[in-house]
């Protein structure tokens, strides 16, 4: 593939921020729960609770999830085998994450409990809806959502912080947190796990959020002006130029160099 002069540069560029933010950059970062893991169940349930806290202060952030984890006394998958919604909603009575509530949290680790009882794994439900011929991962997380919220409606009504922590596609939202969590699954590599290698990295859309849309910008790898899906996948799409087989790589650097305020 040939370059400009800018592209050359910018290519290079990326890849020294890549190089820089390995694991010994990881904090402070909700990554970090994850890793504290060796076992496959409680790897994939810790970053996904991970992954749908991760909006707001890093710190705050954090904290929410340093208290979860207590909560689930350390042993993520065991909490969601035996986890009572009834229980759940005592245990989390007083816990909020910015509009999250003890319900909210409640009812998404009952949906949890349903689907390790029913499918073995989160990767197992989200497969049930991924389809080789897609250009990207959009469709598969459009009906894992669709899904997933499903499995709450017996609950009662469907509440507003259950369908922010799984939003959908179609509906515009670039689906920060899912692609976050998809990009942990399914990326192999110091900071991500690779526990997902039916799908592959090529297919995985850039988690954008304000920090990542601000530096993306400057670095005119998106014309779009808001955070939607589609600055996601122009994003995403600007950075198979410069690795067509894994370009969600540069997404922690990214985040990170917004995050902490650093030069490019």
């Amino acid at each position: 593939m040939k370059y400009s002069k800018k592209e050359t540069a910018l290519k290079k560029k990326l890849g020294q921020h890549y190089k820089y933010f390995d694991f010994s950059q990881i904090s402070p970062d909700p990554l970090e729960f994850p890793h504290r893991f060796k076992n496959y169940y409680d790897i994939e349930i810790s970053a996904f609770i991970s992954s749908v806290f991760a909006f707001g202060n890093v710190k705050q952030i954090n904290n929410t999830l340093q208290k979860i984890h207590e909560l689930m006394n350390n042993q993520p998958h065991e909490f969601v085998k035996n986890y009572s919604y009834k229980i759940g909603l005592k245990l989390f009575k007083d816990m909020k994450h910015r509009f999250y509530s003890g319900e909210d949290i409640a009812k998404l680790f009952s949906s949890l409990n349903k689907i390790y009882s029913n499918y073995g794994s989160l990767k197992y439900f989200f497969l049930l809806y991924y389809f080789e011929k897609d250009a990207n991962l959009k469709n598969s997380i459009s009906f894992f959502s669709k899904n997933f919220l499903e499995l709450n409606s017996e609950k009662g009504s469907i509440t507003h912080g259950i369908k922010f922590m799984i939003p959908d596609p179609l509906r515009g939202s670039a689906c920060k947190r899912m692609n976050l969590f998809l990009r942990w699954m399914i990326r192999k590599d110091e900071l991500d796990f690779g526990l997902w290698n039916e799908i592959p990295a090529s297919k995985l859309i850039i988690p954008v959020d304000t920090h990542v849309a601000k530096i993306c910008k400057q670095l005119k790898l998106t014309k779009q002006k808001n955070v939607s899906w589609k600055m996601a996948e122009e994003i995403t799409e600007r950075l198979k130029r410069f690795d067509a087989v894994d370009p969600v790589k540069y997404d922690f650097a990214i985040c990170h160099i917004g995050m902490r305020k650093l030069e490019l």
